[in-house]
């Protein structure tokens, strides 16, 4: 009887063990190009035209951007302007400061420039403004946009924690804690 408990064990431990069948789905279309082919396969829409100034605002608005991710990684300082350590206004600040932009140095000073937008209109390079006090009632945090893709906004701020890095608004701490949104470019 011991003999046939430990075969039936070790015949199960087997067969679980075994591969088990995995079903893979992919969301991304994919393009598949045969070797030597010079033809382009991919859907194409149409360009979008954008008139003079618009092109101009992105390309200082990506200039910002890259300014400010050339901070990642940074510990976060209180009052800090410099990869030794930075804090959120302060890498807002610096940043702007660096493509020949004066604006405000505090987070709350910060939210009175520019103009008010609507979170379904914000676009790389708008600033997102925050409230992460229990017990005061002003803007204290602020974050650059740095991407836009769909109803995901990613932005550059300094935590107190990780430092400087790339949150998104979807996360729900940072959505709870959104004021307001401010184009300045």
């Amino acid at each position: 009887m011991l003999r046939k408990t430990i075969i039936l064990l070790l015949f199960f431990a087997i067969t679980a063990c075994g591969p088990g069948k995995k079903r893979r789905t992919y969301n991304k279309t994919r393009t598949v190009s045969v070797e030597g082919s010079t033809e382009d396969t991919s859907p194409k829409s149409e360009p979008k035209k954008e008139n003079k100034r618009e092109g101009r605002k992105n390309v200082k608005a990506d200039e910002i951007i890259s300014t400010a991710l050339s901070y990642s990684g940074t510990r976060y300082k209180y009052g800090g302007t410099t990869k030794k350590g930075m804090d959120c206004s302060g890498l807002v600040y610096v940043s702007l400061k660096e493509n020949d932009i004066m604006f405000p140095r505090t987070s709350y000073q910060m939210a009175l420039e520019g103009n008010k937008i609507r979170v379904s209109d914000v676009e790389k390079g708008d600033l997102l403004f925050f409230q992460t006090s229990k017990t005061g009632r002003r803007i204290n945090h602020v974050g650059l946009v740095v991407d836009v893709n769909g109803d995901d906004i990613k932005f550059i701020h300094a935590t107190t924690s990780r430092g400087v890095l790339v949150s998104s608004l979807r996360e729900g701490y940072w959505n709870s804690a959104f004021v307001k949104a401010m184009r300045i470019l």
